[in-house]
């Protein structure tokens, strides 16, 4: 398996600090409202690549933080007059929600930075003590110069990326790079007792301890979308290295960005769009497809033309899954034919290219491809004369190569028949506003299916061809 690491710009093999065991860190969102679509892009993708390694036969501890002390939280909590804990607790119940309707596996662990807190400042005190660390009138900041390999992750040194960035300007500091590890006190904030005095976590801290914590020194993977980079995940490295004298991850991956309808997401472009929003209008499933019928390091477009497109194919795949379940009830011969055991080699051939182009770097685009090459071929060559076991066999393995990317596994029976009855629906309204084009042309899509449908005093029903 190869992983293309950011930290060596290059793809590697992978290689498990234990064998048969993946210990992943993915950073998760900050619980002040709901997760938006890229984010939702890159819990999806990750979930993805977790399933992979289960598939695999790795046992995978999977923790995905919340962060739930910060400004926004802050902010947010006193506009609602509510404490940080209770806009925690609604935002994560939210995420919950929202993760589940994308069938996005739960985590081994969820941690709260909150729960954390006499570890965060057991971590900030060792960094003091080493010399990494220094504290001004409560506030504790992270000498970067001190840290030889800042800036290995992003591929800048210190120079560059103190010319390239925004920086918090605070002339306390000795060096303009140099970040909060822990906060003090304001008014209307939040604090914890610690040795500087009542204050906070800073936010890239926290990371790195509760990883440290659940997960050890050294971990295999850490992940993130590509806005994490730099500064967070430059940040987390620096701080766990310094402290730990350990390398903090083997592996670091990154997703690419989510635009919606071709341009950035943004608020002021009025395209801002939460998962609780697509999940109203698109199945979960299609959303899913789309997340990964890119490459994960490949900026992908969010839009409804391109969901409504992967919302076909996905019928497309999920036709032949009910064609094959169909023929499972009318064949009347259960063991192989001759000749199905050539075939049945042929259909394992598609498992190994399926998993040569998962094990490519999570190379998701690819995967599907494999997925329809196969749906085309099994629907070309199994039939009504087709043996039960190499029709199980074919339905198997749509299934089982579903199931790494969260598609392919609901009952088609009610797929299918929920399916119908909307388009009979839609082409009654088409019927109704004398649309005959599109009435027809619902008729001849069912009948390509296999669906009659017959117009009876009663209304319409339909039947299977």
């Amino acid at each position: 398996m190869k992983i293309f690491n950011t930290m060596s710009k290059k793809k590697e093999e992978f290689v498990p600090i234990n064998p048969g065991k993946v210990k992943m860190y993915v950073c998760g969102p900050t619980v002040y409202n709901f997760f938006h679509i890229g984010n939702a892009r890159t819990f999806i993708i990750f979930d993805t690549v977790r399933r992979y390694f289960e598939y695999k036969g790795y046992k995978v501890s999977f923790v995905q933080n919340f962060t739930d002390i910060d400004d926004r939280m802050i902010n947010k909590a006193n506009q609602d007059g509510i404490s940080i804990k209770e806009l925690g607790d609604r935002f994560i119940s939210e995420y919950y929600k929202d993760a589940d309707g994308l069938y996005i596996e739960r985590a081994t662990a969820n941690p709260r930075a909150t729960e954390f807190i006499q570890d965060i400042i057991s971590f900030v005190s060792d960094l003091i003590d080493k010399g990494y660390a220094y504290e001004i009138d409560g506030d504790v900041y992270f000498s970067t110069e001190k840290f030889k390999n800042y800036g290995k992750l992003s591929g800048q040194n210190l120079e560059e990326l103190e010319s390239g960035v925004r920086i918090n300007v605070d002339e306390r500091k000795k060096d303009p790079m140099d970040f909060a590890i822990w906060k003090t006190q304001k008014d209307g904030e939040p604090a914890w007792e610690s040795p500087w005095g009542p204050g906070r976590p800073g936010w890239h801290i926290e990371c790195s301890c509760m990883a440290h914590k659940l997960l050890g020194d050294t971990i295999d993977i850490h992940a993130g979308g590509m806005d994490l980079v730099f500064p967070h995940h430059e940040n987390e490295i620096a701080q766990s290295e310094s402290r730990n004298g350990k390398k903090f991850a083997n592996y670091w991956m990154h997703s690419a960005y989510l635009n919606v309808n071709n341009q950035k997401m943004s608020k002021s472009l009025n395209n801002f769009l939460t998962a609780r929003d697509a999940l109203k209008k698109f199945d979960p499933e299609v959303i899913r497809f789309l997340m990964l019928s890119a490459h994960y390091r490949t900026q992908l477009n969010y839009s409804p033309d391109l969901l409504e497109s992967d919302r076909s194919a996905l019928e497309r795949l999920y036709n032949s899954i009910y064609n094959l379940e169909n023929l499972l009830e009318k064949t009347n011969m259960d063991k192989l034919k001759d000749g199905e055991k050539v075939y049945l080699d042929n259909l394992n051939s598609y498992r190994d290219k399926y998993v040569e182009k998962m094990e490519d770097d999570f190379n998701t685009a690819d995967a599907i491809s494999v997925i329809f090459d196969l749906v085309r071929d099994i629907n070309s060559n199994l039939g009504i004369e087709s043996s039960k076991e190499i029709i199980e066999t074919s339905l198997n393995l749509i299934r089982e190569l579903g199931k790494p990317l969260g598609i392919l596994q609901k009952s088609t029976k009610v797929n299918l028949e929920e399916e119908i009855e909307k388009l009979i629906e839609k082409r009654q309204k088409a019927r109704k506003e004398k649309n005959f084009a599109l009435s027809d042309k619902i008729r001849d899509d069912l009948k390509a299916k296999g669906i009659i449908l017959l117009d009876t005093p009663e209304g319409v029903r339909w039947k299977k061809a």
